[in-house]
């Protein structure tokens, strides 16, 4: 423990979360009166996983790009950065973690006054025959990133295999599509990217087949064929695949079991339980990133969204609430973006099987669109659809799919959700116009007026 005039805050994982808090408790706290150590188990800190992808296409030449502050520039600011230091146990009675050193071996205790929970998200794994073989990587840590791309660059794999089509299984695909590797994308689902609606999954899924991605869909994964150890075939309900690479992109969860070990909340989505100002249920713990569950603004239910701006936001929060200082996180609305090869692929908010489920009456609004006026050289087709509750027209979600210029429209439907706003509000937004930049109406205003008449003549046709 700490001594009476210094404080001793403790973090448990070094990336977006954990360094946000202990960045933002170190610049309201000095040396003198708090300490900070950081135990993280792999050998980086704060570098981006959204990036990894990239760098295993090449887009990103050097993993160390991908790292925005090296242990030794922690450390400089006087936060001690233990990396290859893995947390095992915590013990909240007596205020104590145990930790063990990755390479060596050797465990021990280390005290606490306050401690930091960043434990980030762990990546599902198949618990199927051949699923740890030699080619079946996971894509979660910078450590993952490299060796994957070591295996491209030094095996030449011919045949790739995808398992899952969320946001980093469809960019793994695209980015191996350009080293020139032959890739096959399996899913469950019967259409990729499952947080859209069906009839915006389709264009994603068109825009796969395009850059040469052969999709199986409605398919599950039964087992890994190997020999000596490495992955040869993934076999499916429907057909086996070779491969020797396979890229597990299966999604992810809380990594939250060292804190329900310990005894600390979690809620139904696995994440561990904060308040607002990022404290758990426990005395002098908190948590922040990927192993907590917030609240969703829209629906109202908890939800656990692995995002790296959460991550931030949420570290930064607690942080400033260790340094002294007030903060709180309101909640999230769900917003995600992403880009396959030319398409770009954006959502907010509910789609309408989760607005159903949220009990939302709703109505829909697709419009297409372009990206720029339509004169203008570069001027490319996009699809806007809202999701709008009946009778109120309160915008409820909104998903985008288009090319170049297209995704980054999903902030102005993400801010108007921030504020609860109806269509009918929306139709009147000053948004920016020029030739260059979007039509006299911007695609999210005809959709909101689209919406906005559906709401009225479903209001005339169905009267209370």
């Amino acid at each position: 423990m700490g001594d009476h005039t210094r404080e001793r805050l403790l973090v448990i994982g070094g990336d977006a979360a954990g360094m946000s808090a202990a960045s933002q408790a170190r610049r309201r706290r000095g040396p003198d009166e708090l300490e900070i150590v950081v135990l993280e188990r792999g050998r980086f800190t704060s570098y981006s996983a959204c990036g990894i992808p990239y760098y295993v296409g090449g887009v990103v030449g050097d993993a160390e790009e991908l790292i925005a502050r090296t242990p030794a520039e922690f450390r400089e600011r006087r936060i001690d950065v233990r990396t290859r230091t893995e947390a095992v146990e915590i013990d909240t009675r007596a205020g104590r973690v145990r930790v063990r050193d990755v390479d060596g071996g050797a465990e021990r205790w280390e005290g606490y006054d306050q401690l930091m929970i960043a434990t980030g998200a762990a990546p599902a794994r198949p618990r199927l025959p051949g699923a740890d073989a030699d080619g079946v990587h996971g894509v979660q840590t910078l450590d993952d990133g490299i060796a994957i791309r070591r295996l491209v660059e030094e095996r030449g794999p011919r045949r790739a295999v995808v398992v899952g089509g969320g946001y980093i299984g469809l960019e793994m695909a695209e980015a191996l599509v350009t080293r020139g590797i032959e890739v096959s994308l399996v899913d469950g689902a019967e259409q990729p990217m499952r947080t859209l609606d069906p009839d915006m999954g389709r264009l994603v899924a068109d825009a796969m087949r395009g850059i040469g991605v052969g999709l199986h869909l409605g398919e599950r994964v039964e087992g890994f064929d190997t020999e000596k150890g490495a992955v040869t075939a993934v076999r499916t309900s429907a057909r086996t695949l070779p491969a020797d690479l396979v890229i597990l992109g299966l999604g992810v969860k809380p990594d939250s079991g060292l804190a329900r070990r310990a005894g600390i909340e979690t809620g139904p989505t696995g994440g561990i339980v904060t308040d607002r100002r990022m404290r758990t249920r426990a005395e002098r713990v908190w948590a922040a990133g990927d192993c907590v569950e917030t609240r969703h603004l829209v629906s109202g239910a908890p939800v656990a969204i692995a995002l790296g701006t959460h991550a931030n936001k949420q570290g930064r929060v607690a942080g400033i609430n260790l340094g002294g200082g007030y903060a709180t996180f309101p909640g999230v609305v769900g917003t995600a973006i992403s880009k396959i090869c030319h398409v770009e692929v954006a959502r907010t908010g509910l789609n309408e099987a989760e607005a159903a489920a949220a009990g939302f009456a709703t109505l829909s609004a697709v419009v297409e669109s372009t990206t720029r006026a339509g004169y203008h050289p570069g001027a490319t087709t996009m699809k806007t659809k809202l999701v709008v509750e009946r009778r109120s027209g309160r915008l409820l979600g909104g998903q985008i799919v288009g090319e170049e210029g297209a995704a980054k429209r999903v902030d102005g439907l993400a801010i108007a959700l921030w504020n609860r706003m109806t269509v009918e509000e929306m139709t009147g937004l000053d948004l920016g116009y020029a030739p260059p930049f979007s039509p006299v109406w911007d695609p999210v205003l005809i959709a909101a007026r689209k919406a906005a008449e559906r709401v009225e003549s479903d209001m005339r046709d169905n009267p209370l």
